[in-house]
């Protein structure tokens, strides 16, 4: 069965309306004709070149990814350029490229953060940063874990719930701490702080902090730091995201999510203890 990658698009945006998008973000559609069919389509977080490798192998007709190709203006795509070619290798194995970025994060239900949020297992879980517009979008969540227990023992939770990652799972803050209220973000997180500390959060879960807004919360009362690989704390909506494609159109295309790890962090070396 095929249908219209038109049709996929429309369900697409159903899904994670552009309207939630930062002013900033370039989501949509990359390339594809909007005319062509498509029997299946593949999700990934990242556009690389691992990814474009998969979906040549699997004669995928689209590729949805979290991450954009393209976050600036470009006069060209020539085939010369990184990101060029990987357009032209699309374009020639007959495959689109949709990007869902900061409008599936803010999205309610089948989003970024919700799907973190259920990853961990959260209960209750609802936007830490409530869009005007709609209370049920947003960015972040916070919800309540099934059991209280230490920052040692969510630390190694979250690890254990996410993919694993060279970096792994560093936590800040008294490891015998007990938590039960969370908060996360999936990505770059960390100007939500303030917002979990509101909250109530015992804990943000987020990634890419940094090392000064790290210590300056370790100096105040709020919540412990929880800080997760950027493309592990992502990873968890492209299931999400792939079977409610699927289910949106009764099952008429085929769905997969990608096989290629393209967190960019490849080694970790620990001292001797």
């Amino acid at each position: 069965m095929t249908v219209q990658l038109g049709k996929v698009l429309a369900a697409l945006d159903a899904r994670y309306d552009p309207a939630l998008a930062e002013s900033w973000d370039a989501v949509g559609l990359v390339c594809g004709d909007p005319a062509e069919p498509v029997r299946s389509v593949l999700f990934a977080v990242d556009p690389t070149t691992a990814v474009v490798d998969e979906v040549v192998a699997t004669g995928a007709q689209l590729l949805v990814t979290h991450h954009p190709l393209f976050l600036t203006p470009v006069h060209g795509v020539p085939a010369d350029d990184p990101r060029g070619r990987l357009v032209h290798r699309l374009v020639r194995a007959g495959a689109a490229l949709f990007v869902a970025h900061t409008n599936a994060d803010r999205a309610p239900g089948w989003g970024v953060n919700d799907a973190l949020a259920g990853a961990l297992g959260l209960e209750d879980a609802v936007p830490l940063e409530p869009s005007p517009a709609d209370p049920r979008a947003g960015l972040g969540r916070v919800g309540r874990l099934a059991e209280p227990m230490t920052l040692r023992a969510f630390a190694a939770h979250a690890a254990a719930a996410l993919p694993a990652t060279a970096g792994g799972v560093r936590a800040a803050g008294d490891p015998e701490r007990t938590i039960t209220t969370v908060a996360v973000c999936g990505g770059s997180g960390g100007s939500l702080l303030g917002a979990a500390a509101a909250a109530g959060a015992d804990v943000l879960l987020t990634s890419d902090l940094k090392h000064h807004p790290v210590s300056d919360a370790r100096e105040v009362p709020g919540p412990a730091l929880c800080d997760v690989a950027h493309w592990a704390s992502e990873w968890p909506w492209l299931p999400v995201a792939a079977d409610r494609l699927r289910r949106d159109l009764d099952g008429a295309v085929e769905v997969a999510v990608s096989t290629r790890r393209t967190d960019p962090w490849s080694l970790r070396a620990d001292a001797p203890r």
